[in-house]
């Protein structure tokens, strides 16, 4: 069930296309700071509610950046896996003109889970603008040299995530070289966040995917874990990792936890047994505000997902605007950066948990914007 507040949402819209059979609809939480920003997902079990939840994240998310966008998000409901290239394509497409009307007057899309740089690309060329998706191929530009596409696949999520990790850790008077890290996930957020956390000196001492949990207390090398996950299809394959299921890698001994895959993976079952000094949200919604409140109050410092995972919005605030992949980093490095040092620093003269005092700087922001609008 959608719920309405003061914020939100502004604007659902459902579509449907009989001629290709798709069906999905686009959630405009707020509109004050300006148009919505959001990603496309498409799974067979999408709906409004879970978009609408999304899309209220993305309006604290790009107020906590200082970006000059709302929150909106869309769902597709389709299985990828039942379908071919072209078939896929094609869904994508009639999306793309049935939200014409709002795109990108209100809304501007982004890759989310199952759609990426491709099917972006097939998403601005049906639109007709080029500014009414980011996360674009490289190469898609409205003239050479200019406006070109930024994927998601420079990393610039787990870039933020390495940033707000080890501002973190300087809050709690620590350096990153020699902590450890255990990191839920192994797909473009989790292996960025690994790349620059090692280079940083810190040990990854456990990695999960699908397939089970890896743990190595000694640390993972990078290279040979990217190696070992594009060969045999899974971190579960690392020579000399003890292998553990999916959700012990919350119970590891790490200074460091990096929940980077699926919603609630951290749980009243299991938050209890966690070790960590500090959680960085890298995915979105990974517990609720309440087991967040518990950690808190057990002395774990927890960066909310808002907070910490959004590298994303930067980098396609970053597109939208014209810069390249090296200003966008610089970008993400100096907003994650900052903002996170401003949330922690809050919440610690307030006394209260990051996130209560991340989302009383976020909603002032965006009530100080509705007033002005």
């Amino acid at each position: 069930m959608v719920e309405y507040d003061e914020f939100g949402p502004e604007k659902i819209l459902e579509v449907y296309d009989s001629k290709t059979g798709m069906r999905g609809f686009t959630v405009i939480d707020n509109t004050a700071l300006g148009p919505a920003k959001g990603g496309i997902r498409m799974t067979p079990s999408v709906s409004v509610d879970e978009v609408a939840k999304l899309a209220r994240t993305m309006t604290w998310k790009c107020a906590m950046a200082e970006l000059p966008f709302g929150g909106g998000k869309s769902g597709i409901i389709a299985d990828d896996r039942a379908m071919d290239r072209d078939r896929k394509m094609e869904i994508v497409r009639a999306f793309a003109k049935a939200i014409k009307p709002i795109c990108p007057s209100q809304y501007v899309a982004a890759p989310d889970m199952n759609t990426g740089e491709a099917e972006m690309a097939e998403f601005a060329l049906a639109n007709g603008r080029m500014n009414s998706a980011t996360g674009k191929p490289a190469t898609m530009c409205v003239r050479p040299g200019v406006k070109c596409g930024i994927p998601h696949e420079y990393g610039s999520t787990g870039y933020g995530v390495f940033h707000a990790a080890k501002v973190a850790a300087a809050h709690l008077k620590m350096g990153l070289k020699g902590l450890t890290v255990a990191i839920e996930g192994f797909g473009n957020v989790g292996t960025f966040a690994m790349k620059y956390l090692t280079e940083s000196g810190a040990k990854v001492v456990g990695i999960s995917d699908s397939k089970g949990t890896a743990y190595l207390p000694q640390g993972f090398d990078y290279n040979k874990m990217m190696e070992v996950k594009e060969s045999q299809g899974t971190v579960a394959k690392y020579p000399g990792a003890k292998i553990l299921d999916g959700p012990a890698v919350f119970e590891l001994p790490a200074d460091i936890v990096i929940p980077a895959a699926i919603p609630n993976s951290i749980n009243e079952k299991n938050a209890g047994r966690i070790k960590a000094k500090i959680i960085i949200e890298a995915a979105n919604i990974p517990m609720t505000p309440a087991t967040e409140e518990k950690l808190h109050k057990a002395g774990i410092l927890v960066v909310p997902d808002f907070v910490a995972n959004a590298g994303g919005v930067i980098s396609s605030y970053a597109e939208y605007v014209g810069k390249n992949p090296e200003q966008m980093l610089k970008l993400v490095e100096k907003k994650i950066v900052r903002n996170t040092k401003l949330v922690l620093e809050a919440a610690k003269k307030s006394k209260a948990s990051p996130r209560a005092a991340g989302m009383d700087i976020a909603m002032r922001r965006v009530r100080d914007a509705m007033k002005k609008s």
